[in-house]
């Protein structure tokens, strides 16, 4: 499929990239596990830590599949923010946040502060406007903040 799920061309590669070397650590260790597990207790260990290796490498390998191949974005949801959406809050102590919207969490970017669109903060900021004053709710309670500045991807 070609659907980009509403994800970064960034985004895409570094997934891709992950994919491709977990599907290289799969591959060493798959012929592997039809050894012939009539060793010693230690041989039979090794197999079956192997075995658990391989499980754990097919389920990341299918959950970045799914992310690769049209799985949920953001934009699919109405009334959610869309992807790459760039917004400044300011918080009742003054301090100002730079964040921006993405689809996924491995969409983040490092050096960017990021939220996903279906958080309660996405939640809050979707429908409002530069200028607004959104409330959302957090582990430690309500926090309010101004949206100073508010910039859907083009």
């Amino acid at each position: 499929m070609t659907s980009t799920g509403g994800m970064s061309a960034n985004t895409r590669e570094r997934l891709q990239q992950e994919l491709d070397a977990l599907r290289q650590q799969r591959e060493s260790l798959a012929p592997r596990l039809g050894e012939d597990p009539l060793g010693d207790s230690a041989d039979q260990a090794d197999l079956l830590e192997r075995a658990e290796s391989v499980s754990k490498l097919d389920r990341r390998i299918a959950e970045i599949t799914d992310l690769l191949h049209g799985g949920p974005s953001a934009e699919q949801h109405e009334g959610l923010l869309p992807s790459g959406t760039r917004v400044t809050l300011k918080f009742s102590d003054g301090d100002t946040e730079d964040l921006v919207v993405v689809g996924f969490t491995a969409e983040a970017e490092d050096e960017l502060s990021s939220l996903t669109a279906d958080s309660p903060l996405g939640r809050a900021i979707a429908g409002h406007a530069k200028g607004d004053t959104i409330t959302y709710r957090t582990p430690g309670g309500q926090v309010s903040a101004e949206i100073v500045e508010l910039t859907l991807p083009e």
